[in-house]
């Protein structure tokens, strides 16, 4: 395994990132804690979740699948740099309970959604919390105070967003520093090698704060694993591109196949090549996926595979303005 550092953090993770966003949906308790164990063994160190995950086993069933797991194997947790997220609306808007705080990143709702990982993941800390997405209807003051506050108590060590757009990392990291606060020190985005507009603005921004980029849906939702995506992936709409892009795809399987590489390992050795990226988010339904997702950093891109993977899926031209202006 390789181990780089969480942003401008001095903390190590893998550059293979665990997601687990199948756990409890299509991938079975029993099943989820084989690929916890064997992603241990293989060094995988970095486990990435959110308070909202768990599809058909309800919102929070991940978690918990996570903290019966941590609860097994005693001794464990202090292994693992652990993350997970908050914004979703944690109870069913159709019940009787309290719904109208009940989601985004209020101080309210950042502070109630901590207690209720923490309790669901059977942990004291999480090592990573982050912003699942960006909440226009809150200021930054707001959340860096309730973030403060659990710093201060030990609950949490550090702060990360997700599916921020670059202004949104300055204004924050900005502010953060106005209040003598370390502010996030990552980036969760989508970002492969069929979507890559993240390279205008969001990476240029990621790295001149110390941001450590994770890629999520590194392999555009099954397109680039060779065959077709699955048809629930997360990526979805990608599925049924799959026709539209039935060429390049084919080339691209053909690229990997020449050198020995499978299509889904070569994907996630693109992004392991690029400035900023930590590692991409794999999420493994079987052990067999998760050990195919490692071979990836076996794979050493030189310059000349680099151009051809850009000239077959091409970026966005470099980062803005330049990639559109003079």
């Amino acid at each position: 395994m390789e181990y780089t550092h969480l942003g401008r953090t001095g903390t190590s993770v893998s550059r293979i990132v665990l997601g687990t966003m199948n756990f409890g949906d299509r991938t079975p308790e029993e099943e989820a804690f084989a690929i916890m164990d064997r992603a241990l063994e293989l060094g995988v160190n970095f486990f990435d979740t959110a308070n909202g995950y768990g599809g058909s086993g309800g919102r929070g069933e991940t978690e918990r699948i996570i903290g019966r797991w941590f609860a097994a194997r005693p001794g464990v947790r202090d292994d693992i740099v652990l993350a997970t997220k908050v914004h979703s609306p944690m109870v069913d808007p159709t019940s009787d309970g309290d719904v109208v705080n009940a989601r985004g990143a209020s101080a309210w709702q950042v502070r109630r959604e901590a207690i209720g990982s923490l309790q669901r993941l059977q942990t004291d800390r999480i090592d990573l919390y982050q912003f699942h997405h960006i909440d226009r209807h809150i200021s930054w003051p707001e959340l860096w105070q309730a973030m403060e506050v659990l710093v201060a108590q030990g609950t949490v060590v550090y702060t990360g967003s997700s599916n921020f757009a670059a202004w949104n990392i300055a204004q924050a990291n900005e502010i953060a520093q106005q209040r003598n606060f370390l502010g996030l020190v990552s980036e969760q985005s989508v970002y492969s090698l069929i979507r890559r507009s993240i390279e205008l603005e969001v990476i240029p921004a990621a790295r001149n704060y110390g941001l450590g980029i994770l890629p999520w849906s590194p392999l555009a939702g099954g397109l680039l694993s060779g065959g077709s995506a699955p048809a629930n992936s997360r990526s979805a709409e990608l599925t049924s591109a799959r026709a539209d892009r039935e060429e390049q795809l084919q080339s691209y399987e053909r690229f990997a196949q020449e050198r020995g590489w499978t299509p889904s390992a070569l994907g996630l050795a693109w992004l392991l090549h690029q400035p900023g990226v930590t590692g991409p988010i794999v999420g493994p339904r079987t052990v067999e996926q998760l050990e195919s997702a490692v071979t990836a950093l076996d794979i050493v891109l030189n310059d000349d595979d680099l151009r051809a993977l850009d000239e077959l899926f091409p970026g966005p031209g470099g980062q803005a303005p330049e990639a559109y202006a003079w």
